[in-house]
């Protein structure tokens, strides 16, 4: 496979993954922000104040890891999106194994494994240029 295949594969698979976690993240943050009760999580119950400001910031990376990418309008954000996402997935993955709910944070890492994808395939491997 050429080179420019390979980026272009590599294009493909991120925008796949911005994609994914950005509705995951915009549906996450919406549910949180609006109909926290219709959620099965407990801590949701426990926790009000937590579920406003983690719903903020699901909001915050779900249109952080596509706009800026989408509307070529500071593309580095989207990077720093991701660095947000890997940071919030950790303190979210510490906070399911203080609670003994180990159980939980394989979706966490999976949303973790992709925020580092996205980070380093943005910054490393394909970049997108702003627009001019």
């Amino acid at each position: 496979m050429t080179n420019q295949m390979k980026t272009k594969v590599l294009t493909i698979a991120l925008w796949i993954f911005q994609v994914l976690l950005a509705v995951t993240f915009i549906w996450a943050g919406g549910m949180k922000l609006f109909r926290p009760n219709e959620l099965p999580w407990l801590w949701i119950k426990e926790n009000p104040e937590l579920v406003t400001i983690s719903g903020i910031f699901d909001l915050l990376a779900g249109f952080g890891l596509t706009l800026p990418s989408l509307l070529r309008i500071q593309p580095k954000m989207t990077i720093y999106a991701a660095y947000g996402t890997i940071a919030l997935m950790i303190s979210a993955i510490i906070f399911h194994i203080i609670r003994g709910e180990e159980n939980q944070i394989g979706f966490n890492i999976f949303i973790l494994l992709s925020a580092i994808f996205i980070a380093w395939g943005r910054q490393k491997k394909a970049p997108i240029e702003p627009k001019k």
